[in-house]
C-alpha cells in the first residue's frame, strides 16, 4: 500500500503549489520498498508535468546535504518516501524543510504535528487501536498465522497553516475544504 499512495501525495503537493515543476524526493537507499513509491511518484509525475529529483539517504547526516542540493538544483517542493528511516527523524526531516522554505508533503501526520506543512496517509489513530485488537486476539491463544492480513481503510489529509505561512504558503480553499484537519 505504500507505493499506491505516492502518487496521490505528489498531486496534492501540486495542488498546495500552484506552479510546481520540480520536485525532490527523499528515500532511504537501504529500504527495498522505495522503489515501487519511486516508479509509482515518476509515473505519475510525468502526467502532472513535473520532474522528480531522487535524493538517496543513507544516513541522518545526509539529510543536510539532501535538502542543499534540493534548494541548490531549484526544487520547489519536497516529498519523502514512506520509509522507517524517515519515522525515526521527523523533527530533522521538518527543520531542514523549513529551513530551505521548501514545501514538503509528508506520508503521515506526525511530521504536521512536528511542524511540517502536510501529509496524506492512514490515519494512525485508528491503526493503533486495530492493532491493539490482533495484540489482544493473540494474547487470549489465538495463533497470528490465523489472523488476517488487513490494510487500512481510513485516510487523512492534514495541513499546518502555521507552517505555510511561515514558507509564504497559500493553500487553494477547495484543499483547505477537503482537509481532515487543518492545523492553525
Amino acid at each position: 500500500m505504500a507505493s499506491g499512495l505516492s502518487s496521490k501525495r505528489l498531486q496534492l503537493l501540486k495542488e498546495a503549489v500552484p506552479g510546481l515543476s520540480r520536485v525532490s524526493v527523499l528515500s532511504p537507499l537501504t529500504d527495498p520498498n522505495v522503489a515501487l513509491q519511486i516508479q509509482e511518484m515518476e509515473q505519475a509525475a510525468g502526467s502532472m508535468g513535473l520532474r522528480l529529483q531522487n535524493r538517496g539517504i543513507r544516513t541522518a547526516e545526509d539529510l543536510q546535504a539532501a535538502f542543499g542540493a534540493a534548494a541548490k538544483d531549484g526544487a520547489q517542493g519536497v516529498l519523502t518516501t514512506i520509509a522507517t528511516f524517515f519515522i525515526l527523524h521527523p523533527a530533522r526531516v521538518v527543520e531542514l524543510a523549513a529551513k530551505h522554505r521548501l514545501p514538503a508533503m509528508y506520508p503521515v501526520r506526525d511530521f504536521v504535528d512536528s511542524g511540517g506543512l502536510m501529509s496524506y496517509g492512514p490515519e494512525t489513530l485508528s491503526l493503533y487501536r486495530h492493532t491493539s485488537v490482533h495484540v489482544d486476539r493473540i494474547l487470549r491463544g489465538a495463533n497470528p498465522a490465523d489472523l488476517p492480513v488487513e490494510q487500512p481503510t481510513t485516510f487523512e489529509l492534514v495541513i499546518n497553516l502555521k507552517t505555510a505561512k511561515s514558507i509564504g504558503i497559500t493553500f487553494p480553499q477547495a484543499l483547505l475544504l477537503r482537509a481532515d484537519e487543518v492545523i492553525q
